[in-house]
């Protein structure tokens, strides 16, 4: 970006005038003037831009987001900013009248010599919307596509307009970009020694493949990838793709590929001229008889059956114009005659005798409708009108209303039939019916598939780590209390999964809803397993995933987040179906899976999964992960035709390492995951500390005591899971502190804290009392006897979680006070019920493993 001495020369320099100025001025001050959002089939979402330093956001993938990556690779611009300005319009409306419009463009782009608006947009919405707004969007052979209002209106603030379309990107190029871009961003360390080696190899072979290449000098793809980022050797990036390394030719520099090229031209030429001499030489010519249009349609409709049956009359009357004796002794020489004849009249008039030996079933009988078009509109209009609705009719009734109407205007003798009435329903049944009766939701299933008939990006990227997803479900299985012998209902899975290799790279459960928790521990545990995370994260349009926290994570570690249109299921197909997966292959294999409620009539008291609960939140997680990592992992899946380990493996081998962004997993790591307040910063106030969530926290190490602390604004963080710690940054590290409350906040998370305040000023609303609470008000309530159900079985929750994330981080968790209080209160209840639960364990039938993934040792 420009800085303000950097802006002030290219003003003059541009001689920029003062309206301009205003307006971009405006631009680069301000955050965009709107949020994007899906309409239901586009895919939205956020680009972290290193130019920029920020978040670009995008309201398609397929264009705008290739658009953001344009704008970062080329030298020529030197800011851009999404969703910039509002323009007001004035156009002219469906009924002839002017109307005043708000226009906001996609992009505004400073340019070295030139700034101003860039719209994007998929030419084939363009054509649409010149149908529907032709002064608004007009084509034209010699610039393009024009917007002469906007084109109009932006002139006038002394800058330029452009409507681009996605026929611009070169979908080669923006593929090699992408594959390449983690080489540019950080530098990958590659050996002197070896990088020489490989240039010299690459000059003595001008046009060398990457493959071969790769297989002559045993190099890795991180090296070669490396210097093709760094410009050392050279290869047209819109030609062919770096992840077809067979198609890819290499060369010293981009002379050499000019020469080579060159080369390549008049050896075609002369190979081409060779071959025209040996073709006007040839003495022979060839008749190519032209069949008729109307004898082709005849054979494109005839079905199966019917081309069997002509090629069976063909053979006889050939075998028989040559003298042979056929086996059809029950055909008669009349019929073989009038086959001959049909051939004959065919050859003439179609010049295709074959097509006389067809035959034409199409033109048989009586093909037209046997009500008038006017009696079928007439039922087209009851149906649309009280069957086509909401209220779901059925359609007896609704016959009856026809029946009725009929009756009113129409002769009664010729009243259709109920047969024809759902006859005619089911012709109009498919997608817009059911979306009319049932709703889009339901009309989703039976919505046409978009087909992309042009190649521009592989839905699952090309190789791994390029793109993940990020889902919640649901888990088919009640759980109990490991402490207390409760049921504590059904947790909640997090998955995050590497859409190119479908392998999963990190799995977490919880019974807390989604939220951002369950997010920042899915991405730590991905972390801690491979040491990075993904390039592209899809998620859902969960609150969860647009919360600053999460676009935070993602803007740090320079990953672009997609979010997928609500309620469209195959957008997230990869991991949708894997929770299919999960299901039937684990959790309903368990004791206590919850499939008989999909029957509720048949649940009993013996059969009821809440009374067959025997597996604690620690113990399937445990289980869960060998499921994931393991079984899951080496078992083939049937859309690749390998297990995705090996998927995964053979994908980073081609594509490289990529080592230069792993993530070290180390205490700050797991800090930067923590979220903030919405303002990111707190004061520190004297003998106070700082203030998160209304509660005060003081440094471990009395580092807020120094008098150049005091009074400052430091970034701060807090653990949700445990709200009796929290973090600050002073002088360049993260200080822990404590709340001045820390024994009764510590271990329970924010969600148990919020519970409690909601229930407390409930109660002083009911009291007439003040309704503000104070930190040591709502430590108090935490240790009331009489806490409420609600606040007992979250902190219930919160202990299984506790033990989770020790499996997670590889440590055994001691009794604390609080368990120990709710063990005293179930100890009798627990000691009952403990050897039918160990009896019950020991029934479950599980083919994996009983190690621990984390810490390598026995579970039971």
């Amino acid at each position: 970006m420009l800085n303000a001495q950097e802006f002030e020369n290219w003003c003059r320099r541009l001689k920029i005038s003062g309206q301009a100025r205003s307006v971009i001025e405006q631009i680069r001050s301000s955050e965009p003037v709107r949020r994007v959002r899906s309409n239901g089939i586009n895919v939205v979402g956020s680009y972290s831009s290193m130019k920029m330093g920020r978040t670009i956001q995008f309201e398609s993938h397929k264009v705008e987001l290739p658009a953001s990556e344009e704008y970062e690779q080329d030298n020529d611009v030197l800011e851009y900013y999404d969703q910039p300005y509002r323009l007001s319009l004035k156009v002219k409306a469906k009924n002839g009248r002017m109307v005043t419009v708000t226009h906001v463009p996609d992009f505004f782009v400073i340019r070295k010599s030139s700034a101003g608006f860039e719209e994007w947009k998929s030419s084939v919405r363009l054509e649409k919307l010149a149908i529907k707004q032709p002064e608004r969007y007009v084509f034209s052979i010699d610039v393009g596509w024009l917007s002469p209002p906007v084109a109009e209106v932006v002139e006038q603030l002394g800058l330029y307009y452009r409507l681009r379309t996605d026929k611009e990107i070169n979908w080669v190029k923006y593929r090699n970009r992408q594959f390449l871009k983690a080489y540019t961003i950080k530098t990958y360390q590659i050996n002197v020694e070896v990088a020489n080696r490989i240039r010299e190899q690459v000059a003595l072979t001008p046009g060398i493949t990457y493959s071969d290449l790769i297989q002559t000098l045993k190099a890795t793809s991180d090296e070669v990838n490396a210097l093709i980022a760094n410009g050392e050797i050279y290869t047209d990036l819109s030609v062919a793709y770096l992840t077809e390394p067979e198609r890819v030719h290499l060369f010293v520099d981009q002379a050499a590929a000019d020469a080579y090229n060159r080369w390549l031209l008049e050896q075609k030429i002369t190979e081409e001229n060779s071959l025209f001499a040996v073709i006007s030489n040839q003495t022979s010519t060839t008749f190519t008889s032209s069949i008729h249009p109307e004898a082709i349609e005849r054979y494109l409709k005839a079905s199966p059956c019917d081309l069997a049956q002509a090629n069976h009359r063909y053979q006889i009357i050939t075998q028989q114009a040559a003298g042979k004796p056929t086996d059809n002794a029950t055909i008669s020489e009349r019929t073989i005659r009038y086959w001959k004849a049909k051939f004959i009249l065919a050859q003439k008039k179609y010049n295709w005798g074959y097509i006389g030996l067809l035959d034409n079933h199409a033109s048989k009988g009586n093909r037209k409708p046997k009500i008038s078009q006017q009696t079928q509109d007439f039922i087209d209009k009851i149906i649309a009108d009280h069957y086509e609705t909401l209220k779901q009719k059925g359609k007896m009734a609704v016959y009856g209303v026809l029946k009725h109407e009929w009756e009113k205007t129409k002769n009664p003798e010729e009243l259709p039939s109920y047969v024809t009435f759902c006859n005619r329903i089911k012709q109009r049944s498919g997608y817009e019916q059911t979306k009319k009766r049932l709703g889009s939701r339901a009309a989703y299933q039976q919505s046409a598939f978009y087909w992309e008939l042009d190649l521009t990006t592989p839905p699952h990227g090309d190789r791994p780590w390029e793109i993940a997803h990020i889902d919640h479900t649901q888990v088919d299985v009640e759980l109990v209390c490991s402490r207390t012998g409760r049921n504590l209902g059904r947790p909640w899975a997090t998955l995050l999964m590497d859409a190119y290799s479908r392998r999963i790279l990190a799995v977490y459960l919880t019974f807390d809803e989604p939220s951002y928790r369950s997010i920042m521990m899915v991405l730590r545990i991905c972390v801690q397993r491979y040491s990075r995370l993904p390039e592209t994260i899809v998620v859902d349009g969960g609150a969860e995933f647009s919360s600053i926290y999460f676009e935070t994570l993602l803007a740090a570690f320079g990953c672009t987040k997609k979010q997928r249109p609500p309620a469209k299921a195959r957008f997230g197909s990869v991991i949708e179906r894997l929770f299919g997966t999960t299901n039937t292959e684990f959790f309903h294999n368990l004791q206590g899976n919850t499939q008989i409620t999909k029957q509720v009539r048949l649940v009993t008291k013996s059969n009821n999964p809440k009374k067959q609960a025997v597996w604690t939140l620690d113990e399937l997680y445990a289980f869960f992960c060998i499921y994931s990592y393991e079984f899951y992992d080496n078992k083939e899946h049937p859309t690749l035709g390998k297990s995705p380990h090996q998927a995964f493996t053979e994908g980073i081998e081609k594509s490289g390492q990529r080592k230069m962004q792993e993530i070290i997993y180390d205490e700050n790591f797991k800090i930067f995951t923590l979220p903030s307040t919405p303002k990111g910063t707190a004061k520190v106030q004297p003998s106070r500390g700082i203030k998160i969530n209304y509660l005060y926290y003081w440094s471990i190490d009395d580092s807020f005591i120094q008098p150049e602390i005091e009074g400052t604004d430091v970034p701060v963080r807090y653990d949700p899971f445990d709200m009796g710690t929290a973090y600050a940054y002073v002088k360049g590290q993260w200080i822990r502190c404590i709340s001045q409350y820390y024994k009764f906040f510590q271990n329970r998370s924010e969600r148990e804290v919020k519970l409690a305040t909601v229930e407390l000023r409930r109660t002083r609303q009911k009291s007439s009392k003040r309704i503000n609470l104070t930190a040591k008000e709502r430590a108090a309530y935490l240790e009331e006897a009489e806490a409420k159900e609600a606040i007992l079985e979250q902190r219930l929750h919160d202990l299984a979680g506790l033990d989770v994330r020790s499996i997670i981080e590889g440590r055994i968790t001691q009794p604390t006070g609080e368990e120990q209080k709710i063990n005293q209160s179930q100890k009798v209840k627990k000691l009952a019920k403990s050897n039918l639960k160990s009896e019950k364990r020991l029934e479950q039938k599980i083919d994996f493993n009983t190690i621990n993934p984390y810490t390598n040792e026995e579970l039971w």
